[in-house]
């Protein structure tokens, strides 16, 4: 059995996880310093949100450099001692890896122009739209050319295309495989490949399963992404890639996941994390990304909002329970097993989309920066004297104490999965000889 297929994989945002310079910002020598709780914890590997330099236009996922790491987190020298620590301690290390586009700083975009997918009229050719609202297209004000941006302007996109680009990439991934890397998260790859003509979106035809803005959600995206041909750019991928693990980002209904997981060995089960915390929708979205054996469970990350807002403190033991007995990997978002909430956010908005609210600092003692940091924090913790580590560690009844006993008893649960048909307000399946029942209560309004 491959080690990723009952996997806990834990998601580090390092500028949020542990600072060990004083700057407020979270870094690798922070991360290598807090292993100790990962193995405490039992978890077999973590990702890490990105740590490329990025002018932080998107905060890291706009790339400006693929090999090197930003200064403000560390360095390479920084990365190999982080990697062979984790290795020591039997842990996994899996980074981010961002190719449907870069910076609009990267040198590629003035050196390599033909790598990024351009408008062959003089403005947007098309009704393509971005995943952050308004129109898919702006002005290269250089150049006076229109390029596609699938996320921010700041975010061209790249032409998986070019065979250029395809070799670029793969060296991407053999350049960190050879630092230690274990396997990479991708991300937006269903937005890796575009139609070659650039024919407009239809207009949608029903409900999407997923969250999407409004002009977005008025648009079937059968041209703009989602297309068939993005399953070779993967396999490319998948080449430098070896047996490395690969899981994916598909910000599609669990329908489409199936040809994904031809080159892929996990996709996010994205309708369970968007299920209302309701037990007839969880079975359903459950009981659909079941069928397909290979995906990831998780129910919060630096996107969207933290576990404990969307449910409820009630419910949180519950959904921990959830979370880690269903069948296969299992990703759990840091501060998530001390139950911290989103925070307000910042005077200053980092993030543009609002996602500061899901970032703020992990929690480890009491102190008035949670223990994060010695200086002043880019983003306040939210309530270190309500929960941190330290405070749970001492109380066997915690909920830092529940992640970690099912995250060992996950380990004994067998097969076959099936899914039970409860009354009242329960998630109910069997696995193998054990019957596990969760009532999902829901959130007081």
């Amino acid at each position: 059995m491959p080690w990723w297929e009952q996997a806990v994989v834990y998601q580090i945002y390092p500028r949020s996880f542990q600072d060990s310079d004083g700057d407020g910002v979270g870094d690798l020598r922070g991360i290598r310093e807090r292993l100790d709780h990962l193995v405490w914890l039992g978890v077999d590997a973590f990702w890490l949100s990105p740590i490329y330099p990025s002018p932080l236009a998107d905060f890291g996922y706009d790339v400006s450099d693929y090999t090197a790491v930003d200064p403000q987190l560390g360095s390479l020298e920084d990365f190999d001692e982080l990697v062979a620590a984790a290795h020591e301690r039997g842990l996994r290390v899996l980074l981010d890896l961002i190719p449907c586009h870069t910076s609009i700083e990267h040198p590629w975009f003035r050196e390599h122009s033909d790598w990024y997918i351009w408008s062959p009229v003089d403005g947007p050719p098309n009704n393509w739209v971005s995943a952050f609202g308004g129109p898919a297209w702006s002005r290269d004000e250089q150049t006076g050319r229109w390029y596609l941006h699938s996320f921010y302007p700041e975010q061209p996109d790249l032409d998986w295309r070019n065979p250029e680009v395809v070799e670029a990439f793969q060296g991407v991934v053999r350049f960190w495989l050879e630092r230690g890397a274990d396997g990479f998260r991708l991300d937006a790859i269903d937005r890796l490949i575009k139609d070659d003509q650039l024919r407009d979106d239809p207009p949608a035809s029903g409900t999407f399963p997923l969250p999407l803005r409004d002009d977005a959600a008025k648009l079937r995206r059968i041209y703009s992404g989602n297309r068939p041909e993005a399953i070779e750019a993967l396999g490319a991928i998948r080449e430098a890639a070896g047996d490395a693990l690969l899981v994916g980002e598909v910000f599609q209904p669990t329908s489409e996941y199936s040809r994904y997981l031809q080159v892929l060995d996990l996709v996010f089960a994205f309708e369970f994390l968007f299920s209302p915390w309701n037990a007839e929708r969880l079975r359903a979205a459950i009981g659909a990304a079941a069928e397909l054996r290979r995906v990831a469970w998780l129910m919060s990350n630096h996107d969207f909002e933290r576990l404990a807002t969307r449910v409820g403190p009630e419910n949180l033991r519950a959904a921990a329970m959830l979370l880690l007995t269903l069948p296969g990997a299992a990703f759990l978002y840091q501060g998530d097993e001390i139950g911290l909430a989103n925070g307000p956010g910042a005077d200053r908005t980092y993030d543009r989309a609002g996602r500061d609210l899901m970032r703020h600092p992990m929690q480890w003692d009491s102190s008035p920066t949670g223990g994060f940091t010695t200086g002043d924090p880019w983003l306040p913790a939210v309530d270190p004297a309500e929960r941190n580590v330290e405070a749970q560690l001492d109380d066997p009844d915690s909920l830092l104490h529940l992640y970690r006993r099912l995250i060992e008893e996950r380990k004994h649960l067998g097969e076959p999965f099936r899914l039970l048909d409860k009354d009242g307000g329960i998630v109910a399946f069997e696995r193998g000889e054990d019957e596990i029942a969760i009532a999902v209560t829901p959130k007081p309004s």
